[in-house]
């Protein structure tokens, strides 16, 4: 399986690394795409000191130094992020390119403090997701119950003492074998 790739954001690259199964992204590439700065790399520098300096924040703290290829072809350490890292990296660009995405980031955590206060929101929300990645109605149907299932099932797992990731692994395991099983034999 690959491991690196390049993203494109308005026909710019964003050098990015699957690291511990998650993607982890370029700073100084993200920094480039919104500031249009002509060192993205001294940018980079400046605005850690910045935000130190007036938030108290260490942005390096949402770093990993991992290696990505260059331009030139070889692979060097760079500041990496994953995407809460990149999220929060963003909000401290003062630049008018970032503001599309501060004001994103706004929109969908007011968003996320309604469904906490209303959890039907939150259903609302994944059957919206499911029609416009183009899944039919009853496929939308089948799985929202499914998920409704599998959470019940977990919680039952839960009051009778599974703990572990390990036991749900085991639990599941056992569910689908006794499913497969069920299924062969017309039960």
């Amino acid at each position: 399986m690959e491991t690196t790739k390049i993203a494109l954001f308005k026909g710019k690259k964003i050098r990015k690394t699957l690291y511990e199964n998650e993607w982890w992204f370029s700073v100084v590439d993200i920094v480039a795409v919104l500031t249009d700065s002509i060192n993205p790399r001294d940018y980079w520098f400046k605005m850690k000191i910045r935000v130190k300096n007036e938030d108290g924040m260490e942005l390096s703290t949402l770093c990993r130094q991992l290696k990505l290829e260059s331009s030139d072809g070889k692979k060097y350490t760079t500041d990496c992020s994953d995407t809460e890292g990149i999220l929060r990296i963003i909000q401290s660009i003062p630049s008018p390119k970032a503001e599309p995405f501060k004001r994103w980031l706004a929109k969908v955590g007011y968003e996320r403090v309604q469904e906490v206060e209303n959890p039907e929101l939150a259903t609302k929300r994944t059957r919206l997701l499911y029609k416009l990645k183009g899944y039919p109605d009853d496929w939308i149907e089948k799985r929202m119950r499914g998920i409704a299932i599998r959470e019940e099932l977990t919680d039952e797992w839960q009051n009778r003492g599974a703990q572990e990731q390990k036991d749900y692994e085991i639990l599941t395991a056992v569910d689908i074998k006794g499913s497969l099983w069920t299924d062969a034999n017309g039960i």
